[in-house]
């Protein structure tokens, strides 16, 4: 009697695994799927590289673009295992070896989702690597290239937007 209804259970199981897909795409409801990021990159500077995605860009409950950016550190130069680091960017290695070159090493990227006030060339970090920011504060871009870039690019970018969200108001 057991292995008959685990037979059964088993063709029923097939069954509705084989007829799923079929009755998925011929569902009038589909299902959301997520779509490619579209990274733009920001020419490089001291601090490192950034990218934003232009199919993240969104205007925010309070009229202000979202953008989701990656930031990728510049590489910092340790010394290797063998020896420690002289000042012309060699290491001095143990017992009489001959010295080499540092080898860089790439500190872990970030993504953020920001909020640009494009008026005032501010901006504040809504999530960093899917963790929420409650309550961050407004910035400056001030000196940083990459935050002053990516501000151009993405309102220059989502100024359509920006456009679309004022007519409608008026």
């Amino acid at each position: 009697m057991r292995r008959l209804l685990a037979n059964r259970g088993a063709t029923w199981l097939l069954l509705g695994l084989l007829l799923l897909p079929g009755a998925l795409l011929l569902s009038p409801v589909r299902p959301a799927w997520a779509g490619p990021v579209a990274w733009q990159e920001l020419p490089a500077s001291a601090e490192g590289r950034q990218w934003w995605d232009s199919g993240s860009l969104r205007l925010s409950r309070q009229g202000r673009l979202t953008v989701l950016s990656r930031f990728q550190p510049a590489p910092t130069h340790e010394p290797d295992d063998a020896g420690a680091a002289s000042a012309d960017g060699t290491t001095q290695a143990a017992a009489g070896a001959v010295p080499g070159p540092q080898s860089p090493r790439q500190a872990p990227g970030r993504l953020y989702v920001m909020e640009l006030d494009c008026d005032q060339a501010l901006y504040r970090d809504l999530a960093v690597n899917g963790l929420p920011r409650w309550g961050s504060q407004w910035q400056p871009a001030g000196p940083d290239d990459l935050v002053r870039r990516l501000l151009d690019e993405v309102c220059a970018a989502g100024a359509v937007l920006l456009q679309g969200q004022e007519s409608s108001r008026g």
